[in-house]
């Protein structure tokens, strides 16, 4: 099926693309980190291009603002990070126009102000890319389809802690909420 992409009402979604996240590429499946910043930073140059917005997402959990939700696996729990460890890769610094938000948690809306930045520019579509797949991008990607935007999942521009994971948020619960396309697919379509 062909993909046709509003560029009046469609932004660029980018999750957490930053030094601590992405230097973890030996644990990433089935896309590297490598990749998936190369895709990402083609799609954001895309979007730059043709004037739609860019919106760069990272996760920056400064001691006492980090969840302290009890689990059997803590994730990142009690590590000590680098100084640049929420800082952008250099592919995606920040341009001019670039809205950039800071989250504290898996998702992109709670507790940002995402949701306003996508309604004053009358964004009704996002596509969404970045790491992790069944963590930061889909968590966001729920709080969207609650919202109610049209979503595209850049497949080639995202990946997981596992094939198997990256499989399942797509094959489980992304195609049910959006549109999973490849980061060519979306570029033919601008």
């Amino acid at each position: 099926m062909g993909l046709e992409i509003d560029k009046k009402g469609t932004a660029l979604v980018v999750i957490d693309l930053q030094k601590g996240i992405a230097s973890m590429d030996r644990q990433l499946a089935p896309h590297s980190a490598k990749e998936v910043i190369a895709n990402a930073a083609r799609l954001a140059e895309a979007f730059r291009k043709n004037g739609m917005p860019v919106i760069l997402v990272h996760v920056a959990p400064k001691e006492g603002e980090r969840l302290n939700v009890i689990a059997d696996d803590q994730g990142w729990g009690g590590q000590q990070m680098q100084s640049d460890w929420a800082d952008f890769v250099p592919e995606l610094a920040p341009k001019d126009g670039d809205i950039v938000i800071t989250k504290k948690q898996w998702g992109a809306f709670y507790g940002t102000d995402l949701e306003l930045q996508l309604r004053r520019r009358g964004v009704g579509t996002i596509v969404l890319c970045g790491i992790s797949t069944n963590h930061g991008v889909e968590s966001t990607a729920r709080f969207a389809y609650e919202y109610g935007f049209q979503q595209i999942f850049a497949e080639d521009a995202m990946t997981s802690m596992s094939a198997e994971m990256h499989k399942a948020a797509l094959d489980i619960a992304l195609k049910r909420m959006g549109r999973i396309r490849s980061t060519g697919e979306i570029l033919a379509a601008l």
